[in-house]
């Protein structure tokens, strides 16, 4: 029998691989303490989670009566959000129960079991995920960080929740992405931070940038116009349209580093999203993503600026 990870072993492995890479001493290694490894494990996951990868706000309850429908205080994790019809879905599927409650979260699953549902689409029970969870993204992740986003959603309050199966009008094996998905991650390394553009595209492939800014198609989003923008989401309130960031200037061709860093930083003034936006709210999570470190933020753009320029004015708010 396959020997599943232990937490312990997920610890210690993303402990040699990334927090101690860079000493050059044994005394620097054996300076650290293990209790202070783990909490800096838990600290990346905890940060991926919630302000790059997504995974709060997809498997969390949001509320959308405020501007950027922040995450509901105590549904961290708990799953429950619809994505349906509205948003180009061929169906009705929900974000699922990723907190440690034994009956309707993963607190059964090994930590084998949940990296395969990351990075293969594949759950516990065999079943294929949809898509829309961007495990062709984190098949590409380095291990390392996908590791210490386990080690993050194992310290999640167990919340109990049953979330409702999907219900979904096509095979799910027209949509499954199979082929493209290496059949491991043991050798995926995230590019170092000083190669700023390369880290940036590192950071917009693990927030998935390229699927919510690309036109939807019925085949799904239109890659070949990669953040081209043009993906309509209708949010009950209003209907709110992706924006185009590539460096045309029909997108942000004509915005400095400091525009795009406000677009976010903004956000970290929580009377920005404690507010009603009524007809002028969006999908895009700000209130997580403005908890992305500056040096992250400026190496994404860093990043959208070498990506192809496309030229497509897009309407924010269609009627």
């Amino acid at each position: 029998m396959r020997k599943a990870l232990s937490i312990a072993a997920v610890l210690l492995m993303t402990i040699a691989a990334v927090y101690f890479s860079s000493c050059t001493n044994e005394t620097a290694l054996q300076s650290n303490s293990n209790e202070d490894s783990i909490k800096q494990v838990v600290a990346r996951g905890e940060y991926l989670a919630n302000h790059v990868a997504g995974c709060m706000d997809c498997h969390s309850k949001r509320d959308f009566t405020k501007y950027a429908g922040p995450v509901i205080p105590g549904s961290e994790g708990g799953g429950g959000l619809l994505f349906g019809p509205k948003f180009g879905l061929p169906g009705m599927i929900y974000g699922k129960n990723i907190t440690p409650d034994a009956a309707t979260g993963i607190g059964a699953w090994t930590d084998d079991d949940i990296l395969r549902a990351m990075t293969q689409g594949i759950n516990k029970k065999g079943d294929t995920l949809f898509p829309i969870m961007p495990y062709p993204n984190f098949n590409r992740m380095a291990k390392t960080d996908l590791l210490s986003i386990i080690a993050y959603i194992r310290t999640l309050k167990p919340i109990s929740n049953a979330v409702p199966a999907r219900q979904i009008f096509v095979p799910i094996a027209a949509v499954y992405p199979g082929k493209f998905l290496q059949p491991t991650v043991d050798s995926n390394m995230a590019p170092p931070a000083s190669d700023v553009v390369k880290y940036g595209g590192y950071l917009a492939m693990v927030a998935d940038c390229g699927t919510c800014h690309s036109p939807l198609t019925p085949q799904g989003p239109d890659h070949t116009r990669m953040f081209a923008g043009g993906y309509i989401f209708d949010l009950g309130s209003n209907k709110v349209t992706s924006a185009n960031i590539t460096p045309d200037s029909t997108g942000i061709g004509n915005w400095s580093e400091e525009r795009f860093m406000n677009k976010f930083i903004t956000y970290r003034d929580s009377s920005q999203i404690n507010r009603d936006p009524g007809n002028q709210n969006t999908i895009m999570p700000l209130s997580l993503y403005a908890g992305m470190k500056d040096e992250d933020l400026k190496a994404i753009y860093a990043y959208l600026r070498t990506v192809q320029p496309i030229s497509n004015v897009v309407e924010k708010f269609p009627k």
